[in-house]
């Protein structure tokens, strides 16, 4: 009988019910809508049913949920119109309110608007769950009055995109901007030196580690990072900008960068505490994420180190340089297979690599041939895990089903991917990271993209999808594409009067042969004929005649096995050796400064 009488008054008419649900939000993409409303006047609501329809006559419940906002992810392969409207519920399931009914269109969306998308839906990581008092950004979206450094280094960095992209006005960017350097200016510093962790209400050192509760001078560089590209931003010549432009100038004078040496020890020293002294004992040298910290200690107008550091410290690690190549792509600096792809992230968030080489190498280089050897590792996919392929890849440090590891090819290979791996390699490998961008939207997203963008990591062989958010993953995401787009932060801190002396003194020099235009996959077609094969193939090309070309063609561990560098017809025939295995290899055709792979199986 209660049944009954739940059911009669679920179908209470309409025009019965006096409470008006209100739509504040109806934005419809490719693939979702994203709904919310208003219950100001509504008394009596604690559950909200979503309804739609196709046709506007037949509507069924999508979900009943207890905020007032939702993401309705429809199929992948068509473009839907939908019909909406909420229902708001009482605790015995009764209708309290209505919303009219809205209709939405999805449309095809190009590559330029999907890469705005994700960074509109990222950014407001860092503007709508910044912490209420200080406005840096939180270490992740569940940890509270903890705030990170380096992450709102990152935010900062993402509040002058979201002014670029029309997200918020300048004069929100301006107060926002303020909030922060004035929390910074009271907030704990050991020698200029922030901790990775603060208390986003006191300012107050929060422990990272039982002996880490001091400076951390990683964590400040990144944050120095954003500091400063905010600093050339922002040079309008008002009040309020020539704060912003002072303070920021006072906070990067006053970290002590030589401090940090450790009694001049050769080498700049990651923590420093005031109750244990050097007892972390980690001394910064390459090749790490941390190429941040030499430039900006070298530039130092006030406390800078020696430039001999850069020799003596950061490149004087045995392992630093590395000459060996994976999947096609030699790796210059570096561990095996490039470590986790943050190394190729956080550096160079501000400082561009474009163009310019050390004593070593072009890092934009490096970069790139790392991230292409990640793809690489998991189209290989050695380990067999699930859904890994050239759409999905990306190894590094991320949360996974068993906690947070800083995933990379190789035993620390779980099956773990974080869609910050390829999205924050956008300028490195545009056509790559887009393959990657849109495989997680339109094939993972209903449970991979979430209020602030993509959720941390998913793991496909524990069927297992993050519902995290950390700031050290989301901001690069944003950041990078922006790069990407439009050079922004690398044009705003390369401005930075201290930078360019720095890079002379370090031994940048132009680099005549750097391309750093059309790195991703060229539009040129190649099949490989037959494929499985037992003891040759041919390899067809969409160009006629004789084609300027290289193929490599490697095993599944990396290893060059052929090598053919000349002019080759578009159809060419290629023996395999009777030496090799049965099992995975990999063709890679260099077309036009541009590289293309395809794997080969041998029965």
């Amino acid at each position: 009988m209660i049944r009954i009488i739940l059911f009669l008054i679920w179908v209470i008419p309409i025009h019965l019910i006096s409470q008006k649900i209100n739509f504040t939000k109806s934005d419809t993409y490719q693939r979702h809508t994203e709904l919310s409303w208003s219950t100001t006047g509504v008394s009596g609501a604690e559950y909200f049913r979503i309804m739609r329809s196709e046709d506007r006559l037949n509507f069924s419940a999508v979900k009943t949920i207890i905020t007032n906002e939702y993401m309705d992810f429809s199929d992948p392969l068509n473009l839907d119109t939908f019909f909406y409207f909420v229902v708001a519920l009482n605790g015995l399931n009764q209708a309290v309110a209505y919303s009219d009914t809205i209709k939405v269109s999805e449309s095809e969306m190009s590559d330029e608007a999907l890469m705005e998308m994700v960074q509109r839906y990222t950014f407001r990581y860092f503007w709508d769950d910044a912490h209420p008092v200080s406005g840096m950004a939180k270490e992740r979206n569940s940890s509270g009055d903890v705030v990170t450094t380096g992450g709102s280094g990152f935010g900062i960095m993402s509040i002058l995109v979201g002014i670029e992209n029309g997200f918020i006005t300048r004069s929100e960017g301006v107060n926002r901007i303020i909030k922060i350097i004035s929390f910074l200016q009271y907030a704990d510093r050991f020698h200029g030196v922030f901790p990775h962790w603060m208390n986003g209400r006191t300012g107050k050192t929060i422990p990272f580690s039982q002996y880490d509760n001091g400076g951390d001078l990683v964590e400040t560089a990144f944050l120095m990072e954003g500091l400063l590209s905010a600093r050339q931003f922002f040079d309008q010549n008002n009040a309020y900008e020539n704060a912003i432009r002072q303070i920021i100038t006072t906070l990067y004078e006053d970290v002590e960068w030589n401090f940090y040496t450790k009694n001049n020890s050769g080498v700049l020293y990651w923590h420093w505490s005031p109750n244990f002294g050097w007892q972390m004992n980690f001394p910064l040298r390459g090749y790490n994420e941390a190429m941040i910290v030499y430039i900006l200690s070298i530039a130092s107008p006030t406390h800078p180190i020696p430039v001999t550091y850069w020799n003596t410290g950061w490149t004087a690690n045995s392992n630093y340089k590395n000459g060996n190549t994976w999947f096609g792509h030699k790796l210059f600096v570096g561990p095996p297979y490039g470590g986790p792809l943050f190394f190729s992230h956080y550096s160079f968030i501000g400082f561009d690599p474009r163009g310019i080489k050390d004593k070593n190498i072009n890092y934009f280089d490096n970069n790139r041939n790392h991230t292409l050897i990640n793809r690489g590792y998991c189209i290989a996919n050695p380990l067999n895990h699930k859904k890994y392929s050239s759409e999905c890849w990306g190894l590094t440090a991320s949360d996974d089903p068993w906690g947070y590891s800083a995933h990379e090819p190789g035993n620390k290979d779980n099956g773990t991917i974080a869609p910050t791996a390829a999205l924050s390699s956008m300028p490195y490998t545009p056509a790559e990271s887009m393959d990657a961008l849109k495989y997680f939207y339109f094939s993972e997203g209903d449970l991979l993209f979430g209020k602030y963008g993509f959720y941390d990591a998913f793991n496909g062989n524990a069927n297992w999808y993050a519902d995290s958010y950390l700031s050290i993953d989301q901001g690069p995401i944003i950041c990078m594409i922006q790069n990407h787009r439009t050079e922004l932060l690398w044009k705003m801190f390369m401005k930075n009067p201290e930078i360019q002396p720095a890079l002379d003194a370090i031994g940048f020099v132009k680099d005549p042969s750097a391309n750093v235009d059309g790195n991703g996959l060229s539009d040129m077609k190649f099949n490989i004929f037959p494929n499985p094969s037992s003891g040759f193939i041919e390899l067809f090309f969409d160009e006629d005649g004789l084609i300027p070309i290289k193929v490599e063609i490697y095993s599944n561990s990396g290893n060059l096995l052929l090598l053919l560098n000349e002019n080759i017809f578009s159809i060419t025939k290629i023996e395999t050796d009777n030496n090799w295995q049965p099992g995975v290899y990999y063709v890679v055709v260099h077309f036009e400064n541009n590289i293309k792979i395809k794997k080969l199986v041998l029965l």
